[in-house]
């Protein structure tokens, strides 16, 4: 970058997006003049290029699971990792522009993860409306806040709707009112911050070979050293029809003990392991420690190995 590093963040955009809310409640804050991107793909692209510091972008959702384009963009290519994340309840809305009645509208535009969100809703109000989905929430607000736009409505959050002149139609129209989404903010490598006692580390998995019990193995390594996992999925290697990866988000930090052998296992065991970092929780939850894998557990164990080795 001309005149030194970059130090904006970069964000899953345009302006008006959840991920946008999202960044506005980093701590610390994000730099001034965060920078949107169209797509998750570019806006990872961008810290690997280094046009922007870091970028946050969402990972999962607590009622559609994982969000594709970001799990697969870690898990290929240069590497990144994460180094915090933030849980924001998400909320929608029906917004239109001023004069439209729910009755008038017959074609909705949104984000595929929204549309999912408020199927019921929609299924007992706009029974005969088409929805499109595109690209984002806010994307969908500005669409349709133009005159001769072919939408009647865009299901978006508060601040879209606001952002770009709309009226809300209807509010709080999710199925599940207490949807969460996560968000995770990535850069490049960088050394691993110390243990808070309430972390997790994210990895991606590859199988030597596709066996029985192949994905036990892997799970094994965490299993019998008490690291509990907070999420795992599958995703297609893009090698063959069937071939898949494993990417995981496990409690604890690569400076506990515990996990630290189960990744000296996993090395061990799996084809490659992609290392996409250790860091806070955002619920500042601390993981239940079972009797004999905590640090000082570990500790006088290998006193003990030592002691008999001579």
């Amino acid at each position: 970058m001309p005149g030194g590093e970059a130090t904006a963040y970069g964000y899953f955009g345009p302006v008006g997006t959840f991920t946008h809310q999202a960044l506005l409640t980093l701590d610390p804050p994000a730099p001034a003049d965060p920078v949107p991107y169209a797509t998750v793909g570019q806006a990872l692209q961008a810290v690997r290029d280094g046009e922007v510091a870091a970028a946050l972008v969402p990972i999962e959702n607590s009622v559609e699971g994982g969000v594709t384009a970001t799990l697969d963009n870690l898990a290929y290519g240069d590497p990144l990792v994460i180094t915090g994340e933030v849980l924001l309840p998400v909320q929608f809305g029906l917004y239109a522009r001023p004069g439209t009645s729910l009755a008038d509208v017959r074609l909705v535009t949104t984000h595929p993860h929204a549309e999912a969100q408020c199927r019921r809703w929609l299924a007992d109000h706009l029974p005969e409306a088409e929805v499109v989905v595109g690209g984002s929430t806010a994307a969908a607000a500005a669409e349709v806040a133009h005159e001769g736009s072919r939408f009647d409505a865009a299901i978006c959050a508060a601040v879209a709707g606001d952002l770009y002149g709309l009226e809300a139609l209807a509010s709080g129209i999710a199925d599940n009112p207490d949807a969460v989404t996560r968000f995770v903010l990535v850069s490049r490598p960088v050394p691993v911050g110390q243990p808070t006692g309430a972390d997790k580390t994210t990895l991606v998995l590859f199988m030597r070979e596709n066996h029985p019990g192949a994905l036990l193995e892997i799970l094994e390594q965490f299993a019998s050293r008490g690291v509990d996992l907070c999420r795992i999925e599958s995703r297609p290697t893009r090698r063959t029809l069937g071939d898949y990866c494993f990417s995981i988000d496990a409690e604890g930090h690569v400076g506990d003990a515990r996990l630290a052998e189960a990744m000296m296992g996993l090395y061990r065991t799996c084809a490659e392991v992609v290392f996409l970092g250790s860091y806070p929780r955002a619920d500042h939850l601390a993981p239940d420690v079972r009797p004999g894998t905590a640090n000082d557990d570990y500790a006088a164990a290998s006193s003990w190995l030592e002691r008999l080795r001579g």
